[in-house]
Parts: C-alpha cells; sequence; structure tokens
C-alpha cells in the first residue's frame, strides 16, 4: 500500500465505514454478551463494609490515625511514584476532583492516581501519533508550521479527554439514580411504616433496587455499613448526598437529619419526600412531552414534508411531462 492510497479520500472513507460497521456490531453484541454484575458489586461493597468495620476499630483501639485500610487496590507502584515525584496531586487536583471520582463511582486512592496519570500521558500519546500522522502520512504541501499546530491541537484534546470522560460518566450514574430513586424511596417508605430500622430499610430496599439501577443499590449498601459503625449518623447521610449528587436524594437525606435532630417520626418526613418526588417525576415527565413538538420540527421539515411533498405532487408532474411531451 503506497502513500496516495493512504492519503486518498477512498481510503478515508473506507476506514469509516470500517469503523461504522464496527460500531454497530459492537453496539448490537455487547448487550448480549454483558454479564449481570450486581452480585459481585454487592459482595465487594459487602467487603468493603467490613474493611471500614476492621479500620475504625483499629483506629479506636491504637487512639490514633495511625491503622489506614484501603477501601480499593492501591495504584502501581510507577504510577504512584511519577504522580508523587511530580507532585501532580497538588497541581491538578482538589477536592471537587476527588469528589467528582466518588460521583462518578470511584473510591479510594487508586482511581485518583490513574486519572492523574491519564491527564498527563494521554497528551503525549496523542501528541506522538498526531506527529506520526503529519509529518509522515500527511502530504509535503502543508507547512511545518501548520503541521505542528494541528499536533499541537490534537494534544490540547488529550488534556480535556479525561475530564469529559469524568463529566459523561458522571451525568450517566446521575441519571440512573435519578430514575431509580423515588422508587427506592416508596420502598424505604413502605420499609419504615413497617417497623424496620433506617439502616434495615437502606438494606432491604438496595437488594430490591438492584434490579433496575446497580449504582444505587451500591451507594444504599455503602450508607448502610457507614450508618453501622459512623459515631454520627448525620455524616452517613451527607456522604450519601455528596456521592449521588442527585438534588432528590440530597433533599431525603437533609429531611432525615432533621427528622432525627428533632425528633420528628421518620416515616412522616419520608411520606412527605415519596410525594414530592412522585410530583418531580410527573413535572418531569410532562416537560418532556411538552418538548416533544419543538424537537419534533426540524425531522418532520427534512425529511417527511419532502416525501410528502413528492407523494402528492408526483403524479402530477408526470401528467404535465407527458403531456408537453406529446
Amino acid at each position: 500500500m503506497d502513500l496516495d492510497t493512504i492519503v486518498s479520500t477512498q481510503f478515508a472513507a473506507a476506514v469509516l465505514a470500517m469503523i461504522a460497521v464496527t460500531g454497530t456490531i459492537f453496539s448490537l453484541v455487547m448487550p448480549l454478551l454483558s454479564r449481570d454484575t450486581l452480585k459481585s458489586r454487592m459482595k465487594s461493597v459487602a467487603l468493603e463494609r467490613d474493611q471500614m468495620r476492621a479500620r475504625e476499630r483499629a483506629r479506636l483501639q491504637a487512639g490514633q490515625g495511625d491503622a489506614k485500610a484501603a477501601l480499593r487496590n492501591q495504584p502501581k507502584a510507577q504510577m504512584k511514584s511519577l504522580v508523587d515525584r511530580l507532585n501532580l496531586k497538588e497541581m491538578l487536583s482538589d477536592e471537587n476532583t476527588i469528589q467528582n471520582l466518588r460521583m462518578a463511582g470511584y473510591r479510594g486512592s487508586a482511581p485518583l492516581y490513574y486519572f492523574l496519570t491519564a491527564r498527563i500521558a494521554l497528551p503525549l500519546v496523542i501528541f506522538v501519533f498526531a506527529t506520526f500522522y503529519a509529518f509522515v502520512i500527511m502530504p509535503d504541501t502543508l507547512p511545518a508550521f501548520s503541521k505542528l499546530c494541528f499536533c499541537i491541537a490534537f494534544a490540547g484534546v488529550g488534556a480535556f479527554a479525561p475530564n469529559i470522560y469524568l463529566k459523561n460518566k458522571i451525568d450517566k450514574r446521575k441519571l440512573i439514580i435519578q430514575r431509580a430513586w423515588p422508587d427506592a424511596l416508596d420502598l424505604m417508605l413502605i420499609c419504615v411504616e413497617s417497623g424496620m430500622s433506617i439502616e434495615e430499610g437502606f438494606k432491604r430496599v438496595a437488594e430490591e433496587v438492584g434490579v433496575q439501577s446497580v449504582e444505587l443499590a451500591e451507594e444504599l449498601t455503602l450508607t448502610t455499613a457507614e450508618l453501622s459503625y459512623l459515631s454520627d449518623r448525620r455524616i452517613a447521610y451527607e456522604n450519601l448526598a455528596k456521592r449521588t449528587g442527585v438534588d432528590g436524594v440530597k433533599n431525603v437525606m437533609m429531611a432525615l437529619i432533621q427528622a432525627e435532630r428533632y425528633g420528628t417520626p421518620i416515616g412522616t418526613a419520608l411520606r412527605t419526600m415519596a410525594d414530592d418526588t412522585r410530583e418531580q417525576r410527573m413535572q418531569l415527565a410532562e416537560q418532556k412531552a411538552a418538548s416533544l413538538p419543538p424537537k419534533l420540527t426540524v425531522p418532520m421539515i427534512m425529511f417527511f414534508l419532502p416525501v410528502l411533498f413528492l407523494i402528492i405532487m408526483g403524479p402530477a408532474v408526470i401528467q404535465v411531462i407527458e403531456t408537453f411531451s406529446e
């Protein structure tokens, strides 16, 4: 394969067609091959709960914060050494970065090191590939300065790629939790009014809602673990609200904190919040239904109306052409 074939438009079209076909096959086959990860994730959360309890007991026995038990696997030694040597944790991360990782479902120290390493390594890798493509494959008619700007631009995109991926992961996870939260709140209300404690209610709801949302079930199970060992229950409620980032969860957790502080019945607070959540879900559905006509205007103009005009005007145009051709 020569250079002219690689830079030709036919070759680019073939590559794009191959990528499109591969993506279509991947999107159709992957749902069939995906496994149910609910049991494995619940098992990991249970192990995480035991580790947190062991850490808390060790801390209380030692009387100081020397006992540090990791909830997740530690990062690789080379990656940790690179991040610590370049002082990337202070340069590229803050409390918001750690909080965003938790909202995306990544807990522990290892995801932070992976994220910081990706922010440094990905631009370099993209710059190397862009340089190879610009100065080896692209034609020599383009000036070297334009090629260099092309490479720097692609490297800049690589610098923001981890943040974009993290934001998309957070939005997707929040949407899944937001859709499953009203049903989980109704189940929690039933559990509390039947005489269960709030810890048992969280545990039971996590088992039931796992079919609909594994993410929400994992967070509720982790909250159950925190409620079992934290001295202040308010911290466990606030941690759940921070990890999910969903407004409905924040409102319910605030109501639970106030109910325990002032001694009001938890069932009453949950019932009020459940009614508000159902109303919000109904309003959201009505809002989506009301926004359909404007969204359908452009597709109708581009796809439906030309076909409709062709069907209506086609016979008349054919008759006019036959009349003038005689």
